[in-house]
């Protein structure tokens, strides 16, 4: 077993095919092949089950890959301590709706690594992604929240795809609007009232099941739906459109600016924010930073 050999399956484990990973690698698609059945059959285990779309990672090759990331990151860290140059490059990916604590923790945690050389991914994505970029290693971490209305479905599949959910903390429903609207100005809002404004979402693209949804009381009938992908669009139309969306209440001034407010919701529905991880994955050290960060930005919420 060489390290050239676990930096290949780390690579086909993250690209999803053997083509696409030999590309990124490149060498010979069958140069690459040939390796890896080399380390499996040293290993005695089959790290990759091949289908029809690609290669998939075996239940057995899922715990494999953590110890090889595991193997990689302190190979690297070997290497920008006692080389004159710096390792090579350390990867960390996080998977989140859209939320605030997410991005400012991801900061934290870059600035706290504090190399010079890495390659990170921080994914504001829809939910059925979170959950499909853990299971397939993708990301080591992912967040999202469960409710009364979402919970059952969504720990189903998390199960099925050994993941485990940790809670971060417990929301009251809240919206956004912009603090230019006259629903700015109240102390809370009931349902009611919300009726003339546009409503805003993220889409949850072919996954757009309610219970997919990142908004609570998803199931509620509104004449003036908008869904958006990313949040800087979403925030723009708060503004232009006195349009709201229904949210966990955090908001950071620094990143979204003074012009988005939360106010309370007047409607029963707690949301549970939590971390999702891989129950076969040990989690690295840039992974226990982020954990960490996030904690400290999360404590006061609630």
């Amino acid at each position: 077993m060489t390290l050239q050999q676990l930096k290949y399956i780390v690579t086909v484990a993250e690209a999803g095919t053997l083509s696409e990973a030999a590309k990124e690698l490149f060498i010979s698609q069958p140069s690459l092949t040939k390796s890896i059945k080399e380390l499996e059959k040293e290993m005695d285990i089959s790290i990759f089950e091949r289908t029809n779309k690609g290669v998939a990672v075996s239940k057995e090759g899922v715990e494999f890959l953590s110890y090889a990331r595991q193997v990689l990151e302190q190979a690297a860290l070997l290497e920008e301590k006692y080389k004159a140059r710096s390792g090579g490059k350390q990867e960390f990916c996080v998977s989140t709706q859209h939320y605030s604590f997410a991005v400012n923790a991801f900061v934290d945690m870059i600035r706290e690594y504090g190399s010079e050389n890495y390659d990170f991914s921080l994914r504001e994505t829809q939910t059925y992604e979170i959950i499909d970029d853990v299971s397939h290693m993708k990301s080591e971490i992912g967040i999202l929240y469960l409710n009364d209305f979402n919970r059952t479905v969504l720990t189903k599949l998390m199960k099925a795809n050994d993941l485990v959910f940790t809670e971060l903390f417990v929301a009251k429903p809240h919206i956004f609007v912009s603090t230019a609207k006259p629903l700015a100005a109240k102390k809370s809002v009931a349902k009611e009232e919300l009726l003339p404004f546009p409503y805003l979402s993220f889409e949850q693209g072919e996954h757009n099941s309610f219970y997919f949804s990142e908004e609570i009381f998803s199931t509620v009938n509104r004449p003036k739906n908008i869904r958006v992908r990313d949040r800087a669009t979403l925030f723009n139309l708060l503004i232009g459109l006195n349009g709201y969306t229904i949210c966990s209440g955090v908001i950071d001034e620094e990143l979204n600016g003074k012009n988005i407010i939360a106010v309370p919701l007047e409607a029963q529905g707690d949301m549970q924010i939590g971390t999702v991880t891989h129950s076969r994955v040990h989690t690295s050290r840039l992974g226990s930073i982020y954990l960490d960060a996030l904690g400290k930005y999360t404590r006061q919420y609630g």
